[in-house]
């Protein structure tokens, strides 16, 4: 299970569904007609900004929709005692998929080395605010000087703002069940309307403050037909794994 739902953890990972209906439909093979235009996509990126929602010094973003109610929410759903991991297995071979394969050397008996790039297909990692930027701009206006960020690190929208963890609700979408195959192809969208069609088939709602979830089965694919080019190098418009 581990393999299957890494790195999909909250809402940057799922920026490629898309956000609105239209008339056009699905195409048999998972392709679609529909196309986003350079106009759509600035006007999402109006309408659907959180930038100022929780103040102008916000480096969290929709992560201030986990309340405490929402905690409270989350741990009364639990009835069993067991925890399963986000993390897929540290891939320690290089590959079209693994540029910069997990490095681990033992030292002596107990003692070892860990090396990790972290960004990229292969390792599990969250990507933190100061990841995702436009032109130099990241979330809620922060725009900082890059050699200054070279040399220092970024001042805002760190990682550390997650150093507590993140407890809420977690809901599971498995986009190739829904179609009835191990997998999705490297090419295949998700749509709202198949997001829907789960919730429908499952009775499972997604509310504010969940954590979503969504399988596309590239682990799967991955172990029956091997490493591929894919992400933005591989043009690919499939989900991160």
């Amino acid at each position: 299970m581990n393999r299957l739902l890494a790195r999909f953890l909250l809402l940057p990972l799922i920026a490629v569904i898309a956000l609105a209906r239209t008339a056009s439909g699905q195409l048999p093979n998972g392709s679609s007609d529909r196309d986003v235009t350079s106009a759509q996509y600035e006007q999402w990126k109006l309408e659907l900004s959180n930038w100022g929602r929780w103040g102008p010094d916000d480096e969290i973003g929709a992560l201030n929709l986990i309340t405490p109610e929402k905690i409270l929410e989350a741990v009364a759903l639990v009835q069993e005692g067991f925890s399963v991991s986000l993390a897929v297995d540290a891939n320690t071979v290089q590959a079209v998929d693994n540029a910069n394969p997990y490095e681990h050397e033992m030292l002596s008996i107990g003692s070892d080395r860990i090396g990790i790039s972290f960004h990229g297909m292969a390792h599990t990692h969250l990507d933190a605010m100061a990841h995702w930027e436009e032109d130099g701009t990241f979330y809620n206006g922060y725009t900082p000087d890059a050699d200054a960020v070279l040399e220092n690190g970024h001042e805002k929208n760190s990682v550390h703002n997650l150093k507590d963890g993140v407890l809420t609700r977690g809901v599971l979408i498995d986009i190739p069940r829904l179609r009835g195959l191990p997998y999705l192809g490297p090419s295949s969208p998700v749509y709202v309307e198949d997001l829907e069609a789960w919730e429908e088939q499952t009775g499972v709602r997604v509310s504010s403050g969940d954590a979503l979830f969504i399988r596309t089965g590239v682990w799967a694919r991955r172990e029956a037909e091997g490493p591929w080019l894919r992400g933005r190098r591989g043009q690919s418009h499939s989900l991160h794994p």
